[in-house]
């Protein structure tokens, strides 16, 4: 379509943009509004979306349905997090969050492979137009089953009371202002590492003023008698703070693994586009195998999984970086395949990782503000990859006059470091909370 660089930026950029501006809006408006309703909305809006850029032909248009397809995402995911926490509990609720890393693992694994069978299958020009339209079927069944299936307690109640003839509250108490300034101290924190542009690092400067606002505004919503958008005593509850900051910073480093060997690999070594997944898959499966093995022992051993998930995932980091080496040069000592092996450590980490802390910090959120609360862990997470990725592969790129090795080897020694930084939290985390299950309530 004539995409510019920058317009490949902003096609990429834009979209977890406004994933992670939706983010704790959406889980407030599930909350409230009910979130079945809310996830269908944003399959529908995502779905929409992706009819419409499979059919594109001028790159305006395509930024402009790649934010429309981050809003569609961005409603729809707080409320997985929202419906798991409200009707499961105990061991139930830790194997429903492991089925849903199992989920994403699986998702992980499919989708680089399907979109590099279908360019390589139907061309450049027809394969990427292809990678979008095959989310219609899939967002079609995901509405239909979604219309059958899901409880829609809150919307059904409403309906109920109507009809009796109870007083049902016309205006929603969504907290608009407390969403506003959210979402600007987001976009303040996450545009300037998207935009690589040295003047955007000024919006920086107002993250303080906008966050002293943020909470202010919160505190004197709450005491005037209304509902805030975030709780802030959601930050008093341990077991949810220590794992969201524990995810930060785990996003911050691991979701860069194979933004950098799918650039080493294609524009170093010289490999397809489809090598890139293959090397992948393996790590995808384990972490999948990792994420329902988690789930089951995470209310007895979560937080020690959580420190030997960091151990492994460093071990396979600094294999990968020693492998890396014997893949260099005219004479190779290793395929570049071999890098499969070591990443397998990484999925098992990486697997038992994001079950353990997506279960941890929900044990102790109570089911009204289950949507919130995760919303809130995401954005953590989305403003840790954000930032991850522009860090990482500054460093890559810095490093890439020695050689493509020397700044794989730069740019992975970064996500060590970030790693080892996540292992000390982690271990720090289980010496203040221990691995039972945490007794505080938010009152």
């Amino acid at each position: 379509i004539g995409a510019s660089n920058s317009d490949v930026q902003l096609m990429l950029s834009g979209y977890a943009l406004a994933f992670g501006l939706v983010l704790v809006g959406a889980g407030r408006a599930g909350d409230v509004l009910g979130r079945s309703s809310v996830f269908l909305a944003g399959v529908a809006l995502f779905t929409l979306a992706s009819l419409v850029c499979a059919t594109i032909s001028e790159p305006q248009w395509m930024n402009a349905m790649r934010i429309v397809q981050g809003v569609g995402a961005g409603l729809a995911t707080p409320q997985v997090n929202g419906m798991i926490v409200q009707y499961f509990h105990g061991q139930r609720r830790a194997w429903a969050f492991s089925l849903f890393g199992l989920v994403v693992s699986v998702s992980v694994a499919i989708a680089p492979l399907l979109t590099g069978l279908l360019i390589n299958s139907l061309g450049p020009n027809i394969g990427w137009r292809a990678s979008f339209l095959w989310n219609v079927p899939i967002g079609l069944l995901t509405i239909v089953l979604g219309a059958r299936w899901l409880p829609f307690g809150p919307e059904r109640r409403r309906r109920l009371a109507k009809r009796r003839g109870e007083f049902v509250p016309t205006r929603l108490d969504l907290d608009p202002l407390g969403m506003l300034l959210l979402s600007l101290i987001v976009l303040a924190v996450m545009l300037p590492f998207m935009l690589h542009s040295s003047s955007g690092f000024l919006l920086l400067l107002a993250v303080p003023l906008l966050s002293w606002a943020w909470i202010r505004w919160e505190r004197s919503y709450a005491t005037a008698g209304h509902d805030p958008m975030v709780n802030l005593k959601l930050f008093e509850i341990r077991s949810f703070t220590h794992s969201t900051i524990i995810s930060g910073v785990q996003f911050l480093g691991a979701t860069s693994i194979f933004v950098v060997i799918a650039l080493h690999l294609q524009d170093g070594l010289g490999a397809a586009a489809l090598a890139a997944g293959i090397v992948g898959l393996p790590n995808a499966v384990a972490s999948a195998i990792s994420s329902l093995w988690s789930g089951r022992h995470v209310i007895t051993s979560g937080r020690t999984i959580v420190i030997w998930g960091f151990v492994c995932s460093i071990i396979g980091l600094v294999a990968a970086v020693a492998m890396s080496w014997l893949m260099d040069g005219d004479t190779p000592v290793l395929h570049y395949m071999w890098l499969s092996m070591p990443l397998i450590l990484c999925g098992i980490g990486i697997g038992a990782i994001n079950t353990c802390n997506q279960a941890l910090s929900q044990e102790d959120i109570p089911a009204n503000i289950g949507g919130t609360a995760g919303a809130v862990k995401q954005v953590a997470e989305r403003i840790g990859t954000a930032v991850g990725n522009a860090m990482i592969t500054a460093v890559l790129f810095s490093v890439l006059p020695i050689s493509w090795t020397a700044g794989f080897t730069a740019a992975f020694g970064v996500i060590i470091v970030l790693q080892v930084v996540g292992l000390v939290l982690a271990i720090v985390d289980k010496r203040m909370l221990g691995d039972g299950r945490s007794l505080q309530k938010l009152s």
